[in-house]
Protein backbone atom coordinates (compact mmCIF):
# COMPACT_ATOMS: atom_id res chain seq x y z
CA UNK A 1 0.00 0.00 0.00
CA UNK A 2 1.13 3.79 -0.50
CA UNK A 3 2.43 5.68 2.03
CA UNK A 4 1.04 9.27 2.95
CA UNK A 5 1.01 11.27 -0.27
CA UNK A 6 4.60 12.85 -1.42
CA UNK A 7 5.15 16.52 0.14
CA UNK A 8 2.67 17.83 3.05
CA UNK A 9 4.45 21.08 3.13
CA UNK A 10 2.57 24.14 1.92
CA UNK A 11 3.73 25.95 -0.28
CA UNK A 12 4.50 29.70 -0.33
CA UNK A 13 2.35 30.93 -3.16
CA UNK A 14 -0.95 29.07 -2.79
CA UNK A 15 -3.27 30.01 -5.35
CA UNK A 16 -6.80 32.17 -3.73
CA UNK A 17 -10.16 31.29 -5.23
CA UNK A 18 -10.99 35.00 -4.85
CA UNK A 19 -8.29 35.29 -7.69
CA UNK A 20 -9.98 32.79 -10.03
CA UNK A 21 -12.86 33.11 -12.72
CA UNK A 22 -13.82 29.54 -11.60
CA UNK A 23 -14.35 27.25 -8.76
CA UNK A 24 -10.51 26.65 -7.48
CA UNK A 25 -11.47 23.91 -4.95
CA UNK A 26 -13.99 21.94 -7.09
CA UNK A 27 -11.09 22.55 -9.94
CA UNK A 28 -7.93 21.25 -7.69
CA UNK A 29 -10.59 17.86 -6.08
CA UNK A 30 -9.67 16.18 -9.96
CA UNK A 31 -6.12 16.19 -9.22
CA UNK A 32 -4.86 12.94 -7.70
CA UNK A 33 -1.30 11.63 -5.82
CA UNK A 34 -0.13 9.18 -7.95
CA UNK A 35 2.47 6.33 -6.41
CA UNK A 36 3.83 3.28 -8.74
CA UNK A 37 5.85 0.83 -8.10
CA UNK A 38 8.33 -0.84 -10.52
CA UNK A 39 9.84 -4.05 -11.00
CA UNK A 40 13.78 -4.39 -10.12
CA UNK A 41 14.46 -5.75 -13.74
CA UNK A 42 12.86 -3.85 -16.10
CA UNK A 43 14.40 -0.86 -18.69
CA UNK A 44 13.94 2.10 -16.83
CA UNK A 45 14.11 0.56 -12.71
CA UNK A 46 18.28 1.80 -12.96
CA UNK A 47 17.27 5.20 -14.45
CA UNK A 48 13.78 6.28 -12.75
CA UNK A 49 13.70 4.11 -9.75
CA UNK A 50 11.37 1.28 -8.41
CA UNK A 51 9.36 3.50 -6.58
CA UNK A 52 8.02 6.65 -7.96
CA UNK A 53 5.35 9.48 -6.92
CA UNK A 54 3.81 12.36 -8.74
CA UNK A 55 0.37 13.74 -9.33
CA UNK A 56 -2.21 12.94 -11.86
CA UNK A 57 -5.47 14.78 -13.10
CA UNK A 58 -8.75 13.18 -13.32
CA UNK A 59 -9.99 13.48 -17.27
CA UNK A 60 -12.99 11.63 -17.63
CA UNK A 61 -15.48 10.82 -14.95
CA UNK A 62 -14.81 7.31 -15.51
CA UNK A 63 -11.64 7.66 -13.57
CA UNK A 64 -9.35 7.81 -16.13
CA UNK A 65 -6.32 9.69 -14.82
CA UNK A 66 -3.68 11.75 -17.57
CA UNK A 67 -0.06 11.86 -16.02
CA UNK A 68 3.19 12.21 -17.25
CA UNK A 69 4.58 8.78 -18.19
CA UNK A 70 7.61 8.61 -16.77
CA UNK A 71 5.74 7.94 -13.21
CA UNK A 72 4.34 5.36 -14.98
CA UNK A 73 6.47 3.13 -17.33
CA UNK A 74 6.78 -0.42 -16.64
CA UNK A 75 4.65 0.04 -13.58
CA UNK A 76 3.22 -3.19 -11.56
CA UNK A 77 1.18 -1.74 -9.56
CA UNK A 78 -0.16 1.95 -8.36
CA UNK A 79 -2.44 3.74 -5.90
CA UNK A 80 -4.55 7.05 -6.55
CA UNK A 81 -4.73 9.17 -3.49
CA UNK A 82 -7.49 12.15 -3.89
CA UNK A 83 -6.96 15.57 -1.61
CA UNK A 84 -9.06 13.93 0.94
CA UNK A 85 -6.38 10.66 1.26
CA UNK A 86 -8.91 8.17 0.12
CA UNK A 87 -6.76 5.42 -1.50
CA UNK A 88 -7.86 3.66 -5.01
CA UNK A 89 -5.66 1.25 -6.62
CA UNK A 90 -5.01 1.75 -10.66
CA UNK A 91 -3.42 0.16 -13.53
CA UNK A 92 -1.70 1.73 -16.23
CA UNK A 93 -3.50 2.28 -19.71
CA UNK A 94 -0.48 3.25 -21.97
CA UNK A 95 2.01 5.83 -22.32
CA UNK A 96 3.18 8.20 -25.50
CA UNK A 97 6.76 8.34 -26.03
CA UNK A 98 6.69 11.18 -28.17
CA UNK A 99 4.39 13.19 -25.79
CA UNK A 100 5.75 11.99 -22.34
CA UNK A 101 1.69 11.95 -21.49
CA UNK A 102 0.66 8.42 -19.41
CA UNK A 103 -2.83 7.17 -18.96
CA UNK A 104 -3.64 5.59 -16.11
CA UNK A 105 -7.32 3.86 -15.26
CA UNK A 106 -8.50 4.01 -11.45
CA UNK A 107 -9.81 0.15 -10.61
CA UNK A 108 -12.48 1.50 -8.44
CA UNK A 109 -14.75 4.73 -7.98
CA UNK A 110 -12.87 7.70 -7.41
CA UNK A 111 -16.00 9.87 -7.47
CA UNK A 112 -14.21 13.14 -8.44
CA UNK A 113 -14.55 15.96 -10.96
CA UNK A 114 -13.02 15.48 -13.84
CA UNK A 115 -11.02 18.21 -15.63
CA UNK A 116 -12.25 19.63 -19.04
CA UNK A 117 -9.56 20.24 -21.54
CA UNK A 118 -9.01 23.61 -22.51
CA UNK A 119 -6.39 24.89 -25.40
CA UNK A 120 -3.12 25.28 -24.47
CA UNK A 121 -2.36 27.31 -28.27
CA UNK A 122 -4.55 29.87 -26.72
CA UNK A 123 -2.00 30.55 -23.49
CA UNK A 124 -0.34 33.81 -23.34
CA UNK A 125 3.13 34.80 -21.95
CA UNK A 126 2.52 36.23 -18.68
CA UNK A 127 -0.76 34.91 -18.34
CA UNK A 128 -1.59 33.14 -14.53
CA UNK A 129 -2.01 29.81 -14.33
CA UNK A 130 -2.08 27.17 -11.54
CA UNK A 131 0.02 24.42 -11.23
CA UNK A 132 -1.50 21.93 -9.36
CA UNK A 133 -0.60 18.85 -7.56
CA UNK A 134 -3.55 18.41 -5.34
CA UNK A 135 -5.43 20.96 -2.62
CA UNK A 136 -4.38 24.51 -2.09
CA UNK A 137 -1.69 23.33 0.05
CA UNK A 138 0.34 21.62 -2.64
CA UNK A 139 -0.66 24.16 -5.70
CA UNK A 140 1.12 27.07 -6.72
CA UNK A 141 -0.10 30.32 -8.33
CA UNK A 142 2.22 30.74 -11.33
CA UNK A 143 2.60 32.52 -14.57
CA UNK A 144 3.88 31.55 -18.10
CA UNK A 145 7.05 32.62 -19.36
CA UNK A 146 7.83 30.61 -22.67
CA UNK A 147 6.24 28.72 -24.86
CA UNK A 148 8.87 27.36 -27.42
CA UNK A 149 10.69 24.13 -29.20
CA UNK A 150 12.62 21.63 -25.99
CA UNK A 151 14.30 19.08 -26.81
CA UNK A 152 15.38 16.80 -24.41
CA UNK A 153 18.46 14.00 -23.86
CA UNK A 154 16.54 11.23 -23.80
CA UNK A 155 15.83 11.57 -27.62
CA UNK A 156 12.83 13.53 -27.13
CA UNK A 157 11.26 16.85 -28.48
CA UNK A 158 8.50 18.87 -28.36
CA UNK A 159 7.93 21.75 -31.09
CA UNK A 160 6.37 24.07 -28.55
CA UNK A 161 6.33 23.78 -24.52
CA UNK A 162 4.93 25.16 -21.73
CA UNK A 163 7.14 27.20 -19.59
CA UNK A 164 6.08 28.76 -16.14
CA UNK A 165 7.46 30.15 -13.32
CA UNK A 166 7.93 30.07 -9.80
CA UNK A 167 8.72 26.13 -10.00
CA UNK A 168 6.32 23.60 -8.35
CA UNK A 169 8.82 21.69 -6.25
CA UNK A 170 7.20 18.27 -7.10
CA UNK A 171 6.51 18.79 -10.67
CA UNK A 172 5.64 15.34 -12.47
CA UNK A 173 2.52 14.93 -13.14
CA UNK A 174 0.91 18.30 -11.85
CA UNK A 175 -2.23 20.02 -13.78
CA UNK A 176 -1.57 23.41 -15.29
CA UNK A 177 -4.70 25.01 -15.34
CA UNK A 178 -5.69 28.14 -17.09
CA UNK A 179 -7.83 31.02 -16.02
CA UNK A 180 -10.92 29.21 -17.23
CA UNK A 181 -10.46 26.24 -14.96
CA UNK A 182 -9.58 23.87 -17.79
CA UNK A 183 -6.60 21.49 -18.01
CA UNK A 184 -3.70 23.05 -20.17
CA UNK A 185 -0.87 20.62 -19.69
CA UNK A 186 0.84 17.84 -17.60
CA UNK A 187 4.02 19.32 -15.17
CA UNK A 188 7.04 17.35 -16.81
CA UNK A 189 9.98 18.88 -15.93
CA UNK A 190 12.16 21.07 -13.42
CA UNK A 191 14.50 23.21 -15.12
CA UNK A 192 16.84 26.43 -14.20
CA UNK A 193 16.77 29.32 -16.54
CA UNK A 194 19.39 32.53 -16.37
CA UNK A 195 17.30 35.55 -16.21
CA UNK A 196 19.11 39.31 -16.94
CA UNK A 197 22.08 40.18 -14.19
CA UNK A 198 23.27 36.05 -14.62
CA UNK A 199 20.97 35.12 -11.94
CA UNK A 200 19.38 31.35 -12.54
CA UNK A 201 15.43 30.87 -11.44
CA UNK A 202 13.75 27.59 -11.17
CA UNK A 203 11.29 27.06 -13.80
CA UNK A 204 8.86 24.05 -14.92
CA UNK A 205 8.33 23.03 -18.38
CA UNK A 206 4.76 21.78 -19.12
CA UNK A 207 3.58 19.12 -21.99
CA UNK A 208 0.66 20.98 -23.66
CA UNK A 209 -2.52 19.20 -23.45
CA UNK A 210 -3.25 20.15 -27.29
CA UNK A 211 -1.20 17.42 -27.99
CA UNK A 212 -3.51 14.91 -25.48
CA UNK A 213 -6.94 14.36 -28.12
CA UNK A 214 -5.37 13.20 -31.46
CA UNK A 215 -3.59 10.42 -29.36
CA UNK A 216 -6.32 9.43 -27.09
CA UNK A 217 -8.53 6.73 -28.44
CA UNK A 218 -4.98 4.86 -29.89
CA UNK A 219 -3.81 4.91 -26.38
CA UNK A 220 -6.95 4.06 -24.89
CA UNK A 221 -7.18 1.03 -27.35
CA UNK A 222 -3.51 0.15 -27.91
CA UNK A 223 -2.08 1.16 -25.14
CA UNK A 224 -0.04 3.53 -27.57
CA UNK A 225 -0.44 5.48 -30.69
CA UNK A 226 -1.03 3.48 -33.48
CA UNK A 227 1.53 4.00 -36.28
CA UNK A 228 4.99 2.86 -36.98
CA UNK A 229 7.36 4.18 -34.46
CA UNK A 230 10.23 6.38 -34.38
CA UNK A 231 13.89 4.88 -34.72
CA UNK A 232 15.44 4.98 -31.39
CA UNK A 233 18.74 4.97 -30.81
CA UNK A 234 19.24 4.38 -26.91
CA UNK A 235 21.74 7.65 -26.32
CA UNK A 236 21.57 10.23 -23.85
CA UNK A 237 22.47 13.78 -26.14
CA UNK A 238 23.29 17.51 -25.20
CA UNK A 239 24.07 20.70 -26.79
CA UNK A 240 27.17 21.93 -25.65
CA UNK A 241 28.88 25.51 -27.95
CA UNK A 242 27.20 24.91 -30.66
CA UNK A 243 28.11 20.96 -30.39
CA UNK A 244 25.73 17.67 -30.02
CA UNK A 245 27.69 15.73 -27.63
CA UNK A 246 27.08 11.99 -26.47
CA UNK A 247 26.67 11.80 -22.49
CA UNK A 248 26.03 8.36 -22.20
CA UNK A 249 24.17 5.49 -23.73
CA UNK A 250 21.09 3.19 -22.64
CA UNK A 251 23.60 -0.05 -21.50
CA UNK A 252 21.51 -2.46 -24.24
CA UNK A 253 20.59 -0.21 -26.92
CA UNK A 254 21.31 -0.19 -29.79
CA UNK A 255 24.06 3.07 -29.99
CA UNK A 256 26.23 0.99 -27.73
CA UNK A 257 25.62 -2.40 -29.30
CA UNK A 258 26.87 -0.18 -33.05
CA UNK A 259 30.14 1.12 -30.69
CA UNK A 260 28.94 4.46 -29.84
CA UNK A 261 30.86 6.20 -27.34
CA UNK A 262 30.36 9.13 -24.43
CA UNK A 263 32.45 11.78 -25.64
CA UNK A 264 31.47 11.37 -29.41
CA UNK A 265 30.45 14.57 -30.91
CA UNK A 266 27.83 14.07 -33.22
CA UNK A 267 28.85 16.08 -37.17
CA UNK A 268 26.14 14.57 -39.26
CA UNK A 269 23.26 11.83 -39.62
CA UNK A 270 23.10 9.70 -43.60
CA UNK A 271 25.84 12.49 -44.79
CA UNK A 272 23.58 15.50 -43.41
CA UNK A 273 24.94 18.33 -41.13
CA UNK A 274 23.53 18.37 -37.63
CA UNK A 275 23.56 21.70 -36.20
CA UNK A 276 21.52 21.43 -32.83
CA UNK A 277 19.84 18.62 -30.56
CA UNK A 278 16.78 19.26 -32.13
CA UNK A 279 17.88 18.72 -35.99
CA UNK A 280 20.02 15.55 -34.93
CA UNK A 281 16.33 14.51 -33.69
CA UNK A 282 14.39 15.11 -36.93
CA UNK A 283 17.09 13.39 -38.53
CA UNK A 284 17.44 10.48 -37.17
CA UNK A 285 13.43 10.30 -37.31
CA UNK A 286 13.67 11.28 -40.92
CA UNK A 287 15.77 8.06 -41.62
CA UNK A 288 12.18 5.88 -41.82
CA UNK A 289 10.14 4.04 -38.65
CA UNK A 290 11.97 1.94 -35.78
CA UNK A 291 14.19 -0.88 -37.26
CA UNK A 292 15.72 1.46 -39.76
CA UNK A 293 19.64 1.87 -40.19
CA UNK A 294 20.74 5.05 -39.14
CA UNK A 295 24.34 6.15 -40.47
CA UNK A 296 25.73 8.56 -38.08
CA UNK A 297 29.22 10.69 -38.28
CA UNK A 298 30.99 11.60 -35.04
CA UNK A 299 33.96 13.16 -34.07
CA UNK A 300 35.89 10.74 -31.94
CA UNK A 301 39.20 12.08 -29.95
CA UNK A 302 39.95 14.27 -32.85
CA UNK A 303 39.18 11.89 -35.71
CA UNK A 304 36.40 11.29 -37.58
CA UNK A 305 34.10 7.67 -37.30
CA UNK A 306 31.11 6.79 -38.94
CA UNK A 307 28.82 4.28 -36.67
CA UNK A 308 25.67 2.48 -38.54
CA UNK A 309 23.27 1.89 -35.71
CA UNK A 310 20.47 -0.48 -36.36
CA UNK A 311 17.61 1.60 -34.99
CA UNK A 312 14.82 0.13 -32.30
CA UNK A 313 11.12 0.50 -31.37
CA UNK A 314 12.13 2.10 -27.95
CA UNK A 315 8.81 -0.47 -26.32
CA UNK A 316 10.07 -3.02 -27.28
CA UNK A 317 12.76 -2.57 -24.45
CA UNK A 318 9.74 -1.69 -21.69
CA UNK A 319 7.36 -4.29 -19.54
CA UNK A 320 4.12 -3.11 -21.56
CA UNK A 321 1.11 -1.87 -19.70
CA UNK A 322 -1.77 -4.92 -18.88
CA UNK A 323 -4.76 -3.92 -20.85
CA UNK A 324 -8.14 -4.40 -19.46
Amino acid sequence: MPTKPQYEVPLPRQPKPEACDFDLDHALRSIVALQAVIPGDAFTASILGTERAGSGVVIRPNGLVLTIGYLVTEAESLWLTDVDGRVTPGHVLGYDQETGFGLVQALGRLDLPALELGRSSALKLGEPVVVAGGGRRQSLSAQVIGKEEFAGYWEYLLEEAIFTAPAHPHWGGTGLIGRDGKLLGIGSLHLRQVIEGGQPRDINMTVPIDLLPPRLDDLLAYGRVNKPARPWLGLYAAESGGKVIVADLAGDGPAAAAGMQPGDVIVSVRDESVDSLADFYRKVWASGPAGAEILVEAVRDGRAVWVRIASADRNSFLKAPKLQ
